[in-house]
């Protein structure tokens, strides 16, 4: 049996990593496989020595999203990738990879996951996490500080110059393609457990 492939998609700081981990809490962790589509962010030296500072990273055209679906596709042959390791420091692909084995379940996230056509065909559950702005801001702020090592001043340029209109532009609109929209996250128990029933009535369980 091929693998059921989910999407979970939303903007920046919507919480979808927290959806997914309630997803997962309700299944067989060992059958599923999780992919994020920011492993797959361009290399810098692909952009021709322009500053970090100018790069455009919540463009569509960030993402190798190409080598995402050539991945999801040889994973539902049933074949292993390679994926590969972003820094988000310094904005460059490590030197190695990720080996992943195909599995029964494989789930997606990523604020642009809808966006590209080719990738949304091959979600047999596509989930829109659908947030506050405002609590969206502060998770990002807390996130690029903490985790990424950034300064105040250069994540709120980021999101009034790119993150906040390429949402709009974007991510926004792209909720248009979701099977299932979830409000407030992770709070939202019924529509996780919506969702768990779904994935276990494809699974024939």
């Amino acid at each position: 049996m091929k693998p059921l492939v989910i999407g979970v998609a939303g903007g920046s700081g919507s919480g979808k990593t927290s959806v997914t981990l309630k997803i997962l809490e309700q299944l067989d962790t060992s059958r599923v496989l999780i992919l994020q589509h920011d492993y797959y962010y361009r290399d810098l030296s692909s952009y021709g020595g322009i500053s970090p500072g100018d790069i455009n990273f919540d463009h569509p055209d960030s993402l190798e999203t190409s080598l995402l679906v050539q991945h999801v596709r040889s994973l539902r042959a049933g074949n292993a990738v390679d994926v590969p390791m972003y820094n988000f420091a310094t904005h460059r692909r490590m030197s190695e990879t990720r080996r992943m084995d195909p599995h029964g379940i494989i789930i997606i996230d990523g604020i642009l996951l809808l966006v590209d056509r080719e990738l949304r065909d091959l979600l047999d559950i596509k989930i829109y996490v659908d947030t506050d702005a405002d609590e969206r801001l502060i998770r990002r702020i807390r996130r690029d500080i903490l985790e990424r090592g950034r300064s105040l001043e250069s994540v709120m340029y980021q999101y009034l110059s790119t993150v906040k209109p390429m949402h709009l532009q974007f991510v926004e609109p792209s909720k248009h393609w979701a099977d299932v929209i979830i409000p407030r996250g992770s709070e939202n128990a019924v529509a996780i457990d919506m969702v768990v029933t779904k994935i276990r009535t494809l699974l024939g369980q």
